[in-house]
């Protein structure tokens, strides 16, 4: 068996002892902590009433319901169609611009609020067309019409 020699032993003791005395050097400084300062003790509010300090709750607005739309073409003669533009432009005059579709349902809730025989005077004033879409006219005899721009 091999014997240990004994000067390994103390230069380990000395490192140890070394670093203990360094950590107990070190241990006062860093538990010293800053002194924090006491908190101001707060005034103690008179006691009210809940209800009395809450301001009132106000109601949310509320958003107006969207209307379902719906697209429709019709036909109708040029001379009505001409009469949208007259009374659109009667609404610039009045300072209210509209749009065409304003104009019709302005028209349609007219006659909704009528009585039946002033309903059905409007309706008779109102001639009859055909539905679906006009015919081209050929302008030269002899010559094909123009195809639509339309698929259908």
């Amino acid at each position: 068996m091999a014997r240990r020699t004994p000067v390994a032993a103390p230069a380990a003791a000395a490192k140890v002892a070394k670093a203990a005395k360094a950590a107990v050097a070190v241990k006062p400084a860093a538990l010293a902590k800053p002194a924090v300062p006491a908190q101001p003790v707060k005034a103690a509010k008179p006691v009210e009433s809940a209800l009395a300090t809450k301001p009132p709750k106000v109601a949310k607005p509320i958003k107006p319901i969207k209307l379902k739309l719906v697209r429709d073409s019709f036909a109708m003669p040029t001379a009505e169609y001409e009469l949208i533009a007259a009374i659109k432009q009667r609404l610039l005059k009045l300072g209210h611009a509209a749009k065409k579709s304003e104009v019709l349902r302005a028209g349609v809730a007219l006659l909704n609020r009528a009585d039946a025989p002033a309903l059905l005077a409007a309706l008779a004033d109102v001639p009859h067309v055909k539905t679906g879409r006009p015919k081209l006219i050929t302008k030269v005899a002899g010559e094909p019409p123009k195809k639509s721009r339309h698929k259908g």
